[in-house]
């Protein structure tokens, strides 16, 4: 049976779902990109990473990861033992389809004194290639830790990697990926709704270019411009990554203005993640139902690659999910 058949609708979706969940001992994943409608229906919204680490700690049989596929990759090396599943295998990542495995191996062999620190945006292949895993939380903070004699090379974000070059007035060999969610920023477009809304700060992803992080107040991974969101002070926040994550801030804080940063068309609608809208709340309700499609990973290539976010999470567990990269 597929996803496009004999499927329930409205308020028989919901229950069916809620129905399989405890059938199947399962628990739903949402990233903050996901729509609304699968946040809200999720036992647990956040990072990547984040959510990795909570699945992990549970006793569910059977993780639903409504992201994209580098994330469900991640919570299946830290929780082989459990069914993963991910409501549609082509939900990909422009910075994971940057980085083909075999010609960063061939890019750290052509630089042997260098340490490869790795965006966790990228495949299990290259994961398994590198020394040390970061998020946009614990990017700061490994790097703090290593010693400044040691060649560094960063991948797959070209992006996250020189706003921490710049930050650290450190060298690096950077690898040319990007988001193609945060590149549609606009700077033209933003200086614009700046000067419509002149008391506003603005909250970017890393992620973001140089062009845009260079007119943020604030600088953080999305659980990080989440908490800021709950602190800053005035009624407008200007918010520079995937406008999903609105919806998280508005739940929280209703009486607030949350405004996407525009793309270069002058609204948002081009920063809505393409991989992330492939999941949808009929496609999760199939893989829980059939528990397909799964993420299967061989177990040499998954303890290689969970050796290198062993490391991250040796040198920064507890910034993982708390958006410490702070302000600008």
């Amino acid at each position: 049976m597929t996803a496009e058949t004999s499927l329930p609708t409205g308020e028989d979706l919901l229950s069916e779902i809620d129905r399989l969940r405890k059938e199947k001992n399962a628990i739903i994943l949402a990233h903050y990109y996901q729509t609304a409608d699968i946040q809200d229906i999720a036992d647990f919204v956040g990072d990547s990473l984040e959510l990795s680490r909570k699945a992990a700690e549970t006793d569910a049989d059977v993780i639903v990861f409504c992201g994209v596929k580098f994330m469900a990759d991640t919570a299946k090396i830290l929780s082989p033992e459990k069914i993963v599943v991910l409501p549609d295998m082509d939900a990909g990542c422009s910075l994971e389809d940057s980085c083909p495995p075999e010609k960063f191996k061939a890019f750290r062999e052509a630089h042997p004194d260098h340490i490869a620190l790795t965006y966790i945006n990228c495949s299990t292949e290259v994961k398994a290639l590198s020394d040390v895993i970061v998020t946009s939380s614990s990017a700061e903070t490994i790097i703090s830790q290593i010693p400044e004699d040691q060649k560094i090379i960063f991948g797959p974000d070209r992006h996250l990697g020189g706003y921490m070059s710049r930050k650290f007035n450190r060298e690096m060999l950077l690898w040319p990926g990007v988001c193609i969610v945060h590149e549609a920023f606009s700077e033209t477009e933003l200086l614009k709704l700046k000067a419509q809304h002149p008391d506003a700060p603005v909250a970017a992803h890393p992620e973001c270019p140089p062009t845009i992080i260079d007119h943020a107040d604030y600088v953080g991974s999305t659980s990080g411009i989440l908490q800021f969101a709950k602190t800053f002070e005035g009624d407008t926040l200007i918010v520079a990554t995937e406008p999903h994550i609105i919806h998280q801030m508005e739940k929280a804080l209703p009486e607030k203005n949350f405004i996407g940063a525009p793309g270069a068309d002058g609204n948002c609608s081009c920063n809505i993640c393409p991989y992330m809208a492939l999941n949808t709340m009929e496609k999760m309700y199939a893989c829980l139902r059939d528990l397909e499609p799964r993420i299967e990973i061989e177990e040499g290539l998954r303890l290689k690659a969970k050796q290198s976010l062993d490391k991250m999470l040796e040198m920064a567990s507890g910034t993982i999910g708390k958006g410490d990269l702070g302000k600008v």
